[in-house]
């Protein structure tokens, strides 16, 4: 057995060649915030306005990283990443991995109870890892995480064994995704799938209230006993309570912290950035967020974006820098891959490599028999050439207005775009015919994530989240293979690999990097964010 008793990551060659690759997510020179010199106070409620409504308070199965925002304050997991990706002790100890790597055995904190005063322990972390392998939870994001998972052994009160069938070489970075976080097994069984609106965890605030669409209330869970990951400071939190408020609408979202109705608000627009830094009126906090960047995913099932030329030809007509430039005035970055920087295996090379060229993408399509009419649509055998892009409701990160600029950009190659937006769009994927692109991006830790949006097992109507509908072979190998693979250098081939096929054959079109960022009133103090871009209120206080 390899052993590891404290702070490092079991495999430390892995380590060591993730820090040469990686840039910290949300290192210091990437956070601004004001001067952090007032001495903590206890109680008082901080209002956070949040840009959407979470799908799900049970972390098992939210698919959003908004849920993840609130659920991060009430649960709690068995390790967690640091800035500089190692994993450390969280609710385990510490662990042993096996010469095969398909078994992890934890040593487990015994002085841990959940908000409704239930204990945890090894039945307890069994019990959760069987319900997010249990069809009936529905628990498609967590499930691929852990997808191999065999079985959990209960050696004792505080000592574990997973089993997996196969080698796991990412199971501890992905332990550390919210996602994997362990909710009170009383709880789960008394509510079921209602468990994700009536919360039960360990982490330092608890569950008071939800009005749908509205607000959700936590308050301060006083028995919480250690330090939780990330804080300065040992034992429960400042605050009293802590309010979440759904405010969609950007202008006033941001007039409401203008205005000092709420103390803070999440994802500042654009435009008001750089007045808010200017008149020290707020505060801003600003991290990179790792994942997956905003892209445009292109279902290659429908004719005729299962031509190769028919992509390529969206590629080069649609103009990334334009929209960047247009919409977020220099505050966001423009994404060139399907991962960020910050992740293990990006992929530089793709820098710089996408051209826009008009004449070149027109003769593409007239290759494949679509010519314009006199409006200037093209046409095959009486039908128009459409590209019907679906999105979420919530013009989230104007994503709405970039829909709007490639609408006018596509009819320069006699495209027709017509977007839909819906609150249900995720249940829209589930029957491919129904759309030919859809935009999303995806917070994680680790380049994995894009075997759940890539991999031809992953369709949404069985389950999973692949968005892309791709049925790749070659692709579907790699990523399979840099699930196993614990050589770091053999992992980062693979994921180039992955990286080059999906931008050069068009299934893939990178918009921008999201930066989290975060304006408060100058009363807030205390506010930081884990290595993913989620912020933490275990320090914060009103500093009145």
């Amino acid at each position: 057995m390899l052993q590891l008793i404290g702070l490092r990551k079991p495999f430390l060659f892995y380590i060591m060649a993730v820090l040469l690759v990686l840039t910290a997510c949300g290192n210091a020179d990437e956070n601004t915030s004001a001067s952090e010199d007032a001495e903590p106070k206890e109680g008082g409620e901080l209002v956070y306005g949040l840009a959407t409504a979470p799908d799900s308070l049970d972390p098992h199965t939210s698919g959003m990283a908004v849920s993840t925002r609130v659920n991060n304050s009430i649960y709690e997991k068995l390790v967690y990443q640091t800035e500089n990706n190692e994993i450390k002790p969280w609710l385990a100890t510490s662990w042993e991995v096996s010469d095969d790597q398909k078994s992890f055995t934890f040593k487990l904190r015994d002085d841990v109870t959940f908000h409704d005063g239930s204990k945890f322990n090894a039945e307890v972390v069994k019990y959760n890892f069987d319900r997010i392998v249990n069809p009936e939870t529905k628990a498609a994001s967590a499930y691929a995480l852990i997808e191999n998972y065999e079985s959990s052994e209960v050696i004792d009160e505080y000592t574990i064994t997973i089993h997996f069938s196969e080698p796991a070489a990412t199971f501890l970075s992905n332990l550390s995704q919210p996602k994997l976080a362990i909710v009170s097994k009383e709880a789960a069984e008394k509510y079921g799938l209602s468990l994700a609106t009536n919360p039960v965890g360990s982490g330092p605030f608890k569950f008071v209230n939800l009005d749908e669409n509205n607000e959700i209330v936590l308050e301060r869970f006083d028995d919480y006993n250690r330090k939780a990951p990330y804080a300065d400071h040992e034992g429960k939190a400042y605050l009293n309570k802590l309010t979440y408020k759904i405010i969609p609408e950007e202008a006033t979202r941001i007039g409401s912290v203008q205005s000092n109705q709420l103390n803070a608000v999440e994802t500042v627009p654009p435009q008001d950035l750089k007045s808010i830094k200017a008149n020290g009126n707020l505060q801003i906090y600003e991290t990179q967020t790792a994942g997956m960047p905003y892209g445009l995913f292109v279902n290659p099932e429908n004719e005729p974006w299962n031509e190769l030329e028919a992509r390529l030809a969206l590629k080069e007509t649609i103009d990334v820098d334009n929209i960047v430039n247009t919409l977020y005035l220099g505050t966001y970055k423009r994404a060139w891959s399907v991962i960020t920087p910050t992740i293990l295996g990006y992929d530089k090379a793709l820098e710089n490599t996408a051209k826009i060229d008009i004449e070149k993408a027109n003769k593409r399509l007239e290759s494949l028999g679509w010519t314009k009419n006199s409006g200037g649509i093209r046409e095959k055998n009486g039908n128009q050439l459409v590209l019907r892009l679906i999105d979420s409701n919530v013009n989230r990160e104007k994503r709405h207005d970039i829909a709007t600029i490639i609408q006018q950009q596509l009819k320069e190659i006699g495209v027709k775009l017509e977007f839909t937006t819906s609150a249900d769009y995720y249940n829209i994927t589930k029957n491919g015919k129904d759309y030919d692109v859809i935009g999303n991006s995806r917070v994680a830790g680790d380049p994995d994530v894009l075997r759940l949006f890539f991999h031809s097992d992953n369709l949404p109507e069985n389950g999973g989240s692949s968005l892309a509908r791709l049925h790749d072979s070659e692709i579907d190998q790699w990523l399979e293979s840099g699930e196993l693979e614990t050589d770091a250098a053999k992992r980062v081939d693979l994921y180039k690999k992955v990286q080059q096929k999906l931008i050069g054959q068009g299934y893939f079109i990178p918009i921008y990097v999201f930066p989290y960022t975060v304006a408060t009133s100058n009363e807030v103090k205390g506010l930081t964010f884990d290595s993913q871009g989620y912020p933490q209120f275990n320090d914060v206080f009103i500093n009145k």
